[in-house]
């Protein structure tokens, strides 16, 4: 048998995060453009300055059925004539509420931008959002409800946004709202809250893709151009404060074979200078299957399939005062939950006694910066992060010198960062599991008061 040579590396070639160009249309509208070569599927972001601390009281969900019924019709467009044009472009329209504000994305071949721009445009300037159409998807909301509070993650983190938050913050109660919330939404709580939020002046569209023969400043100034709205003043930025006294919820499900963990607090956002230090920390502890927390218990002990560790920022300002929920997720079996949470509580108090090894930080920094290129193969990811920036108020250069700041951040730093980010006295820990089973092993940890709600 005759094999082949080995293939050998290549000489790595330089690469930067890919940098926009900053623009405004006359109607006010912030656009950031970035001509990737050889991406043929155009990426279209708009952030939409609707934030979820805007939906009035007693209506928490009504930016979610807002963003959806975007593309259930318009002025020119049936729902389903609106669904039949994005088609007929190739194109896909998405849209999503969250803390920042609203984001709708498109994606569509280079060749059919302008026609899908005008499908965006129309969406954005002139919204029908029909009756019937909202109804339905009020519906279609609540019916979603059930299975998330029966999802063990997903209840996991609402009750930890619970605990952190004061019962008065917007941060504190389900994102897409509640079921007695979501119900009160009809068509003209919907079309209250568009003219109150939406506006080309505090909007901000990002296209990315390859733009060669595209004349995009005349599709924006024919699509996205004759979109109109008066300007606004920026909204003040409530003060948020958090509770993370350490201490365990336990959400009872009576004969659950797992227990899910969520164990969290709040930290600064990515203004703060400790942001690269914490990335590169948060990582070795539990960002990939050969981290610290892995090791321990998936490796050698076998509790769990995987646990992650992460950092993910709710609200930025331009001040730089908005934060971020650190984590520590995963499952484990009802059995092992206490022995998994007491191995979990020794590796941060080693890591706060030995610190990081050189080997961890190394690896880590390769894993973050070295496989940026890959990450950012499609012009989708460039455009999300790109808007990601937007929505956190941080300059367009920032995730470029992020992965510079990340390889120069060494093993000493990237510790002191983790072991702040994870102080083993200040962390809420939601377990989400038979109560019957876990409560004394829990308790007996000492990690905090334990205190057992109902599933």
């Amino acid at each position: 048998m005759q094999f082949h040579p080995q293939p050998q590396p290549g000489q790595a070639r330089p690469w930067a995060f890919p940098a926009p160009e900053r623009g405004q249309l006359p109607n006010g509208l912030t656009v950031l453009r970035c001509h990737r070569p050889g991406q043929q599927v155009v990426a279209v972001e708009v952030s939409l300055a609707a934030p979820l601390e805007a939906e009035p009281q007693g209506l928490e969900g009504v930016a979610t059925i807002m963003a959806r019924a975007l593309s259930e019709g318009t002025d020119q467009h049936s729902a389903e004539e609106f669904a039949a044009e994005l088609e007929r472009c190739g194109a896909t329209l998405d849209a999503y509420a969250d803390h920042p504000g609203v984001r709708v994305s498109l994606e569509v071949p280079a060749s059919r931008l302008t026609k899908a721009l005008g499908l965006l445009a129309d969406a954005l300037r002139a919204p029908a959002f029909p009756e019937g159409e909202v109804e339905r998807l009020v519906r279609n909301r609540l019916d979603e409800i059930p299975h998330e509070l029966a999802n063990p993650a997903r209840r996991a983190a609402m009750t930890l946004s619970k605990e952190l938050f004061p019962a008065d913050s917007r941060m504190s109660r389900p994102r897409q709202g509640t079921e007695e919330s979501v119900a009160r939404v009809d068509a003209a709580a919907v079309r209250a809250f568009y003219a109150a939020h939406v506006r080309p002046a505090t909007a901000t569209a990002v296209v990315v893709g390859d733009l060669t023969g595209v004349d995009l400043d005349q599709a924006l100034a024919d699509t996205l151009g004759v979109w109109s709205g008066d300007t606004a003043a920026p909204r003040p930025v409530p003060t948020v404060t958090a509770d993370d006294t350490g201490r365990v919820v336990i959400v009872d499900r009576p004969g659950a074979v797992q227990t899910q963990l969520l164990i969290g607090r709040v930290g600064a956002d990515r203004h703060d200078q400790v942001w690269p230090a914490q990335t590169l920390g948060t990582y070795c502890l539990g960002g990939t299957l050969t981290s610290r927390l892995d090791r321990v218990l998936r490796e050698e002990k076998g509790y769990t399939y995987g646990v992650r560790a992460f950092a993910q920022v709710l609200r930025s300002t331009p001040e730089g005062t908005g934060l971020s929920l650190l984590a520590i997720s995963g499952s484990v079996a009802t059995e092992v939950t206490g022995p998994a949470l007491e191995d979990a509580w020794k590796v941060l108090r080693t890591l706060a006694a030995d610190g990081l090894t050189d080997d961890e930080r190394d690896v880590a920094v390769q894993n973050l910066v070295g496989i940026a290129p890959l990450k950012y193969e499609t012009a989708a990811s460039v455009a999300g992060t790109l808007a990601d920036q937007v929505e956190q108020h941080l300059p367009d250069d920032f995730q470029a010198h992020l992965y510079r700041r990340l390889a120069e951040t060494g093993t000493v730093e990237a510790t002191a960062a983790a072991v702040a980010a994870f102080p083993t006295d200040r962390l809420v820990t939601v377990l989400v599991g038979d109560a019957s089973v876990i409560a004394e092993p829990v308790k007996a940890l000492g990690i905090g008061d334990v205190r057992v709600v109902g599933g």
